[in-house]
């Protein structure tokens, strides 16, 4: 797949699986202001809280975005959205939450299912030519120490390091990618381009988004890195640079394979240091890097496990993003604008709580 170019027809209708998501609602928003007709998959169209963004959206829009039911576990869902539909970009992927006590169960088989399911869809609407699925960096590497002895990540690599026991949830990203490739490679109707961003950072459409990038900055709001910060490099994006990728990525009829995105590797001392330069001793941004051997002692408190530690804290990471730059024509934000354009949301969200701190 990939060889000949694919052209969507701009007058068709895009669809949007899990509209509502931190990615997905930024993707729904520039779709609109160029010009396309949307449809958006949610779980449930008519609840009362969550999908104001969406439909202040359609306002400004007029008669160009529809919401409609459809649900990552339920066969054929997306059916009836998917109808008339040349590109599909599906973002969806199994929510979660609170603690995996079963990752086979609450993780790997719903991400499986669940790209299973919509490219049922896929299969059986024959109007679609084209799927870009979000995927992940976790589905090119597991851990950090991956890289060992090699250079930058690249599209060629894959995670074949993670498993149900030791990071279920670059796994169950890894199997649901490579599940969508293995249906694509069975036909030749429709081609498939993925997005692997690492950290998405930025700022959000709607407080109701649930997402890693999240939690992630949440520890520099509550304490948890007063006593230093693990030296744990990560790639990292603006969530409005990952949405504009999604959307080259079905409308340049050349794009083929994997894409990662990611502007830069960060680590979190080096976020603390830009949060203080723009936001003062306010908040308990973390100042020095936490040793790693004390790290591994807290670690389970903190919601890893040693193995973690061990073969992720303290080891370089770097990705090449050149495909991306190259092929899909993108342009990444400054990561120093994405962070404290994220901070300041958290501050206005109310999420931020500022508490001088006494030094």
């Amino acid at each position: 797949m990939g060889s000949s170019p694919t052209t969507i027809d701009p007058t068709q209708p895009v669809l949007v699986t899990g509209a509502t998501g931190y990615v997905a609602s930024w993707i729904v928003r520039y779709l609109l202001e160029d010009g396309y007709v949307v449809r958006g998959t949610v779980r449930d169209p008519d609840k009362s809280s969550g999908l104001e963004h969406l439909h202040a959206l359609a306002a400004e829009h007029p008669g160009r975005l529809t919401l409609h039911r459809a649900d990552l576990l339920t066969d054929g869902s997306y059916a009836e959205a998917m109808e008339g539909c040349e590109l599909v970009i599906h973002t969806a992927s199994p929510f979660l939450l609170g603690k995996v006590r079963d990752p086979q169960r609450q993780l790997v088989t719903p991400a499986l299912d669940g790209t299973r399911n919509v490219l049922a869809s896929v299969e059986a609407t024959p109007s679609v030519k084209r799927v870009v699925l979000t995927s992940s960096v976790v589905a090119i590497h597991g851990d950090n120490a991956d890289m060992a002895g090699r250079g930058p990540f690249d599209e060629s690599d894959w995670n074949t390091t993670s498993s149900v026991d030791h990071q279920p949830y670059p796994y169950s990203k890894t199997v649901a990618e490579r599940a969508a490739w293995e249906i694509c490679e069975r036909q030749d109707r429709w081609d498939l381009v993925t997005i692997h961003p690492g950290l998405v950072l930025g700022p959000a459409l709607t407080t109701a988004s649930k997402s890693g990038s999240m939690t992630t900055m949440k520890a520099f709001t509550d304490g948890s890195l007063l006593g230093g910060a693990p030296d744990l490099a990560m790639g990292m994006v603006d969530v409005r640079d990952v949405a504009r990728a999604h959307i080259l990525a079905g409308f340049t009829p050349e794009a083929h394979g994997r894409y990662i995105t990611n502007a830069r590797t960060i680590t979190m001392l080096q976020i603390g240091k830009i949060l203080r330069g723009a936001f003062g001793l306010t908040y308990p941004f973390p100042h020095n890097r936490i040793p790693k051997r004390v790290f591994k002692l807290v670690a389970p408190v903190a919601g890893y496990s040693r193995e973690f530690v061990e073969k992720n804290v303290g080891w370089p990471l770097e990705f090449d993003n050149t495909r991306s730059r190259q092929e899909l024509g993108l342009a990444y934000r400054d990561p120093a604008s994405t962070v404290t354009e994220h901070f300041q949301q958290m501050i206005d969200d109310g999420i931020a709580r500022t508490s001088p701190l006494r030094r």
